[in-house]
């Protein structure tokens, strides 16, 4: 078979191996992919379930390698809990305190990863510990030193001790009663979404085919072994049947709905917890430095962190039974982070002051040993059944790289694929740049910038403002469908732009608007009609993101 061409982006650091991949131009195009599949439907290799962090990590390590590789998601890319973390990069500072130095040193290495692969959307933050008592300051410098040491050449700067004026200098709005000084230590933070709907098209620029909006129904089998999914189109109910020489199941916490595809008698591999966020006006913490609160009420490690022009203060760990898609933020959960926040913010934030509020549900690998959710490390897990099921469960977003890596060494394994090296660790995802640019939300786009800001000279009406409270434009929206895969004003609203996350309030205002120019772009017959019900949907939607 003759060697495989990349092209787009990723190309600047990877060469295509000798084997399995065809020539084909990359496509982000979902009609185009969907015609690709009824010609290909049995040409997989890999085929994977679940467009999360973990899947499209999963996807990108497999194309990189050569391997025929699809992913399909049964709603759209990181729909859910990899659109809705704390947007942190980071080795996990409550890991080092519980002793798990193998999954620090590990999330460091991956960090400094991401921050080279993909410098448009991942990039360091300065995080100030404030102290009020005496013996603050030399326990936990000594614990941040540490967490730096860990690092090593990894390291994104010097932990180092602040005194009283220094803190605020580096956060304003800080509470100055009784503060003492602070302890100043290095993290990254990113956009979840933005890197996942990027992962997904590095994966097609490698010639990968992924597909949202594919619902897997069934898995096939042949001879107790399974052999491929049943899936349908959600858009129009066309029914596939795709034949694959392997499996892997990265749906997160809805891992077992899978596993029962295969078993119905299979147990659950993991345990879900809820996350919940706020999202504030900028002027409750200034700035470019997070503040952290090292140990909150209930254990946790506490942030504000400055996230595109608005602080996100984040997270409770509240175990859940129910797993949804949207799954709500409880009172409970907000009054907490909102008293937390007020105890170290001069101004004290309340329901009101909330612009937006979010949760998501993180699969944490089932521990044996029982206790709180908050104790459970973000190791994960990958397993194979009895007829070749491949599932990969638990980790977190820093580590997603590395979880794509183990598993398609072990789905490899379980296919009988000519041995590939993984690629991963050098690869430019789609939109590298050599130098991240300033600038909200163009940054973002990286490589693309240039082709996203020409819109504007073909269409002047693209140059406007989707909203005054928005920083995003028309020109976002038609990119987001011609390039991204986007299909619907959610998924323009919440995870192409993040109004939703940035404004809630004002997403659900600019819907009309976003709307009318996705029906433009997708040639919707129905016109109004489809539009009205799409308006209609989100802003359903949108009324659980306003506490």
């Amino acid at each position: 078979m003759e060697p495989g061409r990349i092209a787009g982006p990723a190309a600047a650091s990877l060469h295509a191996p000798p084997h399995r991949q065809t020539q084909r131009k990359p496509e982000m195009h979902r009609a185009a992919l969907l015609e690709r599949l009824r010609a290909e439907p049995d040409s997989w290799d890999v085929i994977i379930i679940g467009g999360g962090a973990t899947g499209l990590a999963t996807a990108v390590d497999s194309a990189a390698r050569g391997y025929r590789t699809l992913l399909l998601e049964q709603h759209d890319f990181a729909k859910g809990t990899s659109s809705r973390s704390t947007k942190l990069i980071h080795g996990g500072v409550r890991y080092l305190r519980q002793g798990r130095l193998g999954l620090v040193t590990e999330s460091l290495r991956e960090r400094r990863l991401l921050l080279r692969n993909a410098p448009h959307l991942v990039h360091g933050v300065p995080f100030v510990v404030p102290a009020y008592s005496w013996w603050q300051q030399p326990f936990y410098g000594l614990g941040l030193k540490t967490y730096g040491l860990i690092a090593g050449k990894d390291n994104l700067g010097r932990s180092k001790r602040l005194s009283r004026d220094e803190t605020v200098e580096h956060l304003p709005t800080v509470n100055a009663e009784g503060l003492r000084g602070g302890i100043l230590y290095w993290d990254a933070a990113f956009d979840d979404a933005r890197l996942a709907v990027t992962m997904a098209q590095t994966a097609a620029d490698l010639g990968g085919l992924p597909l949202n909006y594919m619902s897997v129904r069934a898995l096939v089998k042949r001879n107790d072994r399974v052999t491929g999914v049943a899936a349908v189109d959600v858009e129009t109910g066309e029914e596939f049947e795709f034949g694959g020489r392997v499996v892997v199941n990265a749906t997160g916490v809805f891992e077992h709905t899978v596993r029962c595809m295969d078993d119905p008698n299979a147990r659950r591999f993991t345990t879900a917890s809820q996350g919940t966020h706020i999202v504030l006006d900028e002027k409750f913490l200034p700035g470019r430095s997070a503040l952290m609160v090292p140990s909150a009420d209930d254990g946790r490690v506490l942030f504000a962190i400055p996230w595109h022009d608005r602080v996100i203060l984040g997270t409770t760990d509240t175990p859940v039974q129910d797993r949804e898609l949207e799954p709500r933020p409880l009172e409970t959960e907000i009054e907490f982070l909102l008293s937390h926040a007020g105890r170290y913010l001069e101004t004290k934030p309340g329901p009101d002051d909330a612009l937006s509020v979010f949760a998501g549900l993180r699969p944490l690998v089932r521990s044996a040993v029982g206790g709180p959710t908050s104790a459970i490390a973000r190791d994960h897990r990958v397993h194979v059944s009895k007829s070749g099921l491949v599932t990969v469960v638990g980790g977190k977003w820093t580590t997603c790289r590395r979880m794509g890596e183990v598993t398609v060494d072990r789905a490899a394994r379980v296919a009988g694929l000519d041995r590939a090296p993984t690629r991963t660790q050098a690869l430019r995802l789609h939109g590298w740049v050599e130098r991240a640019t300033d600038g909200f939300p163009d940054a973002a786009y990286g490589a693309d910038g240039d082709a996203v800001r020409a819109l504007e000279a073909g269409d002047a009406g693209l140059d406007r403002p989707l909203h005054p409270r928005l920083p995003y434009r028309g020109r976002d929206v038609v990119w987001a469908v011609r390039e991204e895969m986007a299909r619907s004003v959610e998924d323009v609203l919440a995870r192409r732009t993040r109004s939703l996350l940035l404004d809630a309030r004002a997403s659900m205002e600019a819907a009309p608007e976003v709307a009318r120019l996705i029906a433009r772009e997708l040639q919707q017959e129905q016109g109004d009609e489809w539009a009205g019900a799409q308006v209609a949907a989100f802003r359903e939607l949108a009324q659980d993101y306003i506490p």
